[in-house]
């Protein structure tokens, strides 16, 4: 297999759509995709409040749209989920997407609406690693994903129980029904299944990496927001979760969904196999992240990691589940966010030139063609 492209370049706030813009001609985003096959935006949602690093940035979002057409990728579409601690429509409108949406003219199909979506079993031609046996009545997936292109836009930040997250995560709640809870024990060969089962139904895979304010801690949500004014984008979904991990700090083959994707041929999680493109010297930094716990994860990793994970059949595959949610979504919602993690939000926006881009596009809903917004 030959050497994957990962692009990863140095960008500014007063300029961020150009920069992006750079960035898809730097990944050969025209290779990648197919021309003609709808493509479907894949943002991250992992928290529908704002909280700087965790979900897909707006201008992420505009400058992608922005890219895409400007290449000849006309039909988009995007699609949502929800989680445990995650409303989509709260998180849309909260982190800024729907001011874009209606500007671009780009449909919002929501997979959890049977209304917008449908689901059917899908039998993969790759061998599995556990999802066959996780859901032995079939693995379903959206009817709808069949034959298109697909954009993953996920950050750069730490996992509470995949060290890191990126572009092979984000397929996590787009592709897997709200069972997907039943695989946490075994989220990394779930992470390498669900990349194989992407090869096999989508005509193109790509992904664009937000690192504008990258999440150090014990993430998706709960996280020490971190400047590093980088964005990444490639092809290959391994390559560029193994190249933002290395940034981060961890070596990528100690992960074990990296080192299982490029043992299985889904991508290149090894250095010597990857060619960094655009500021290379940003890919050869460390910032030393760490992942740490928080309140949710210390529970996660008893349940799904500890000693009662032999009966997870009773907490999750039966109503006990809602205990749980009702849990994590106090935790989440009504303890971190008001009490600790809002005035983290708020600080950001105040004293970071990513946080007033961001106030601008609260107050503007995008940055317009030949106005893009001084902010510093």
């Amino acid at each position: 297999m030959a050497r994957s492209k990962v692009a990863v370049i140095r960008v500014n706030p007063d300029r961020v759509l150009e920069d992006i813009d750079r960035l898809y001609d730097l990944a050969d985003v025209r290779s990648a995709l197919r021309p003609g096959a709808q493509t479907i935006l894949k943002d991250n949602i992992s928290w529908h409040f704002p909280f700087p690093g965790a979900n897909t940035t707006p201008w992420q979002l505009e400058g992608t749209v922005r890219s895409l057409r400007a290449r000849g990728f006309g039909d988009l579409v995007c699609v949502q989920n929800k989680t445990v601690v995650t409303d989509a429509f709260k998180g849309e409108d909260l982190n800024g997407y729907v001011p874009i949406f209606k500007r671009y003219d780009v449909p919002v199909r929501y997979n959890f609406k049977p209304e917008d979506m449908t689901w059917s079993v899908y039998r993969p031609k790759a061998k599995m690693n556990v999802l066959d046996q996780i859901f032995p009545e079939g693995i379903q997936i959206p009817d709808a994903f069949h034959g298109t292109n697909i954009i993953q836009m996920p950050t750069v930040k730490c996992h509470i129980y995949t060290t890191t997250t990126g572009a092979m995560k984000n397929a996590f709640g787009g592709l897997l029904n709200t069972k997907r809870h039943y695989t946490h024990s075994w989220i990394h060969e779930t992470l390498v299944d669900l990349l194989a089962i992407q090869k096999e139904i989508h005509a193109g895979l790509f992904a664009i990496m937000d690192g504008t304010t990258a999440g150090d801690g014990p993430g998706p949500r709960t996280m020490r927001p971190v400047i590093k004014d980088v964005m990444l984008a490639s092809e290959d979904q391994v390559a560029i979760d193994s190249v933002a991990a290395s940034m981060m700090g961890f070596d990528p083959m100690s992960l074990k969904y990296i080192s299982m994707a490029d043992e299985q041929g889904l991508g290149h999680g090894r250095r010597e196999d990857i060619e960094v493109v655009g500021d290379v010297d940003l890919a050869n930094q460390r910032w030393g992240f760490s992942v740490g716990d928080n309140g949710a994860s210390m529970v996660g990793d008893v349940m799904w990691f500890g000693p009662l994970k032999r009966f997870q059949k009773l907490f999750f595959h039966t109503p006990l589940v809602n205990l749980f949610v009702m849990g994590s979504e106090a935790y989440h919602d009504y303890y971190r966010w008001p009490l600790r993690d809002r005035k983290v939000f708020e600080q950001w926006r105040e004293t970071t030139t990513w946080g007033r881009l961001f106030d601008y596009y609260q107050a503007h809903g995008t940055l317009a063609p030949n106005d893009v917004a001084k902010v510093g």
